[in-house]
């Protein structure tokens, strides 16, 4: 009988004790995980299949079991790897949604004569020891997007080629994914959401769970850690560049509110303190009953995603769907609730409850989307509406699940296609997929951060600039513009600063420079002026907000309810754009009309276009002169992308009410301003002349140009970011050389 010896890291981290043995610190001795298949079974049928287990936790409408266990006589040996790479930007929330799925597939494994073989350390190590002890002949995964995940992915591939094997060949990687619609090829795939929705392509059924091949398994398997281990196993994992991950623990919000508190600055919202002095926005019912119920789909009474594995979260579907029938089942009624206290905008209660299990792969998104459209046909007599879902659940879960799959398929979509000038790249933040840029390999960091309505390719001109000049550049598409995923959600200025946190500490880990334009320099300004250790300096293009003199109340945002005005009025803009986007941008350049081409102005209306939605079933019936122009508004605006209505509707919700001095003092770094003089949206002689009356520490440029400088004359703008680069990191090195010695 041959033995696998999975030995990870120097403290082997292998769980195979019973809980009850289980201590936090795992001890440093020669504890493993031994897995066996007899060899008279490799050898005498084919050679095993490995399901290497990522974002994809389940059996149900898994194309790589289905075909790992299309041969009959084939060892399948499923495995999950706790790889910090992959596990680095999940919360604790989430940790245990990832530990509750484990568990439920593990005992659904067993049910079938199966196990799931659990490890942590680097997959690329467990993988190929693995390999070599089962004789594997094919490694299934998933099709993946994220970069991070990505370069895991590649790491297994390159260790298995550089592997040595004890029979022939090294063992294949087979990738696979489970499209919500039946593709050719993602290169010949449209990038126009119009198109492609046009070309209508058939959608698969989901698959069913497979039969299993009985694994014979020597010793135990690998139990599951506890959630206090994986937090242990994830903290010791860190590297260095790691130590800024407690920095994401409060809210943006919090903090300033606490920053506000501090100064004794009034504010129109309760400045209470708790938690040993922090301030945190805590739900304190979520809905909750105030009881525990039986068979809850949820860990806690306050919490809002739902848990499990693929049966309790169809069944939770299954509620959620038929809200409004109403029911006498005691978890269905507290999922009830829970969508109330979810819904903070129409349809946004689905991916708060469903968007971690989707995230993990609980339930595939054409699993959703079938089991939906079959309730919809059960309630119609088997008839689907082209006008419209027969109730907002419906809608909802729909409209979340096809603007997931496009998304995805746009990511997927750049990893063989190089469209623009620079390799596209996706993080995944809060469930989110966002589109990102690095270039360049040596020097200081620099964050770039676009304005409204734009993308990280409004920087075309300026990127390569700033590489070529000795500095490593990151550019960020904010989430619900460009290739970024549109999530239905509230979108504001905190949101976006919160984005830029994760993204300095998750991706960048270093401080950067931050340069914004726009919206984008009112967000970093915030960033900057809430964690002030991010960024090594400031830098505004034509920056969105105000100084406010002597400053001595700062009224925050109250979040509520959107309307079905907000949404109508969106719609309105975005037809409005649409059709005069090209006119629109040339009164942002006025002295190079020129710069507005042909790619930027298909970048700009990709951002601000409107998914094709139709909203009627949630207005009210006797509206019929406003129903009529929803209707007429969704018609006319066939989509390039799903969701930027959401976005839109956030203008009439934005309160720009944190004066810019207020941030500056905050931040305490070297800040400059570029001021294109000409800006048609500000009033630049009056923005420059109080910040040089309020803000004597801010250097400032003025320059002959609109609204967007960097990208209108982007040879100016390069080498005044070029100087003031130089500048800063000679004054920041000393600094850096005696925090080294130190």
């Amino acid at each position: 009988m041959s033995l696998l010896a999975l030995r990870l890291r120097h403290h082997h981290h292998l769980l195979h004790a019973p809980p009850a043995q289980r201590r936090l610190r795992l001890p440093s001795c020669s504890q493993r995980l031994v897995v066996s298949c007899s060899a008279g079974q490799v050898s005498g049928g084919a050679a095993a299949a490995v399901v290497w287990f990522k974002h994809d936790l389940r059996v149900d409408d898994h194309p790589g079991l289905v075909a790992a266990c299309a041969e009959r006589r084939r060892p399948v040996v499923p495995l999950y790897v706790f790889d910090r790479r992959i596990l680095a930007g999940y919360s604790d929330t989430m940790l245990e949604l990832l530990l509750f799925a484990l568990k439920d597939l593990k005992s659904t494994l067993k049910l079938q004569q199966s196990d799931l073989l659990i490890a942590l350390g680097n997959a690329e190590d467990v993988v190929l020891k693995l390999a070599n002890e089962v004789q594997a002949g094919i490694i299934y995964t998933e099709e993946e997007v994220e970069h991070s995940v990505c370069s895991v992915l590649a790491n297994v591939e390159s260790s298995l080629s550089n592997g040595s094997f004890t029979w022939v060949n090294p063992p294949e990687i087979e990738v696979w994914s489970a499209p919500l619609y039946d593709y050719k090829s993602l290169r010949e795939l449209s990038a126009s959401r119009d198109q492609f929705l046009k070309e209508k392509l058939p959608m698969p059924t989901p698959l069913s769970s497979p039969t299993f091949t009985a694994l014979n398994v020597g010793l135990d398997t690998g139990s599951l850690p506890t959630l206090e281990e994986l937090k242990v196993f994830l903290k010791e994992s860190r590297m260095p560049q790691d130590d800024w991950v407690p920095t994401k623990s409060m809210s943006a919000k919090s903090i300033l509110k606490a920053t506000l508190k501090q100064r004794k600055i009034k504010s129109n919202v309760e400045l209470s303190v708790s938690n040993g002095g922090n301030i945190e926005d805590i739900t304190t019912n979520a809905g909750a009953s105030g009881r525990r119920i039986k068979d809850s789909f949820f860990a806690l009474e306050s919490s809002l995603e739902v848990r499990g594995g693929t049966d309790i979260t169809l069944d939770a579907l299954d509620a959620y769907l038929k809200y409004l029938e109403g029911t006498g089942k005691a978890s269905w009624q507290e999922l009830h609730d829970k969508v109330r206290f979810a819904e903070t905008r129409d349809g946004a209660s689905f991916f708060t409850l469903f968007g971690p299990a989707i995230q993990l792969g609980v339930i595939s998104r054409r699993r959703v989307y079938h089991e939906t459209i079959q309730y919809e046909r059960d309630r119609n007599a088997g008839f689907v509406s082209p006008f419209g879902y027969s109730t907002p659940t419906v809608t909802s879960a729909v409209d979340a699940i096809c603007s997931l799959e496009w998304s995805w398929l746009l990511a997927l979509k750049s990893k063989v296609c190089i469209e623009g000038k620079y390799p596209l790249k996706f993080w995944r933040w809060k469930g989110y997929l966002i589109q990102y840029t690095s270039v360049g390999c040596e020097g200081p960091a620099v964050l770039l951060v676009h304005g409204f309505g734009a993308s990280l390719q409004h920087f075309r001109d300026n990127i390569s600039s700033m590489a070529d000049g000795g500095h490593r550049v990151w550019a960020i598409t904010l989430l619900g513009f460009g290739r970024s995923e549109k999530p239905n959600v509230d979108y504001s200025e905190l949101l976006w600063s919160e984005l830029i946190r994760d993204f300095i500490v998750d991706v960048v880990r270093e401080p950067v420079h931050l340069v914004g334009n726009s919206i984008g320099g009112y967000i970093c300004a915030i960033a900057a002026g809430l964690w002030p250790s991010l960024a090594n300096s400031l830098v505004l293009l034509n920056s969105a907000g105000s100084v406010v003199p002597s400053y001595s109340f700062i009224p925050l945002n109250k979040e509520g309810r959107t309307s079905w005005l907000s949404g109508l009025q969106a719609r309105l803009l975005l037809l409005f754009l649409r059709s005069r986007a090209g006119g629109i941008l040339k009164k942002y350049y006025p002295t190079r009309t020129e710069r507005v081409d042909k790619p930027l102005v298909e970048e700009i209306i990709r951002a601000v276009s409107s998914d094709h939605t139709v909203y009627f079933t949630r207005l009210i019936p006797s509206l019929c002169t406003i129903y009529s122009v929803y209707f007429f508004l969704d018609r006319q605006m066939q989509s390039y992308d799903p969701g930027a209505t959401t976005v839109i509707e956030s203008i009439f919700n934005f309160n720009l009410s944190i004066p810019l001095n207020f941030l500056f003092d905050s931040f305490g770094g070297n800040i400059l301003v570029i001021q294109g003089m000409k800006d048609p949206l500000i009033k630049s002689e009056s923005f420059v002349s109080m910040l040089r009356e309020h803000c004597s520490k801010v250097q400032i440029r003025e320059l002959n140009a609109g609204h967007a400088p960097h990208d209108e004359v982007p040879d100016e703008v390069n080498s005044l970011l070029s100087e003031w680069m130089k500048v800063n990191e000679t004054e920041l090195k000393p600094a850096l050389e005696k925090s080294k010695a130190i």
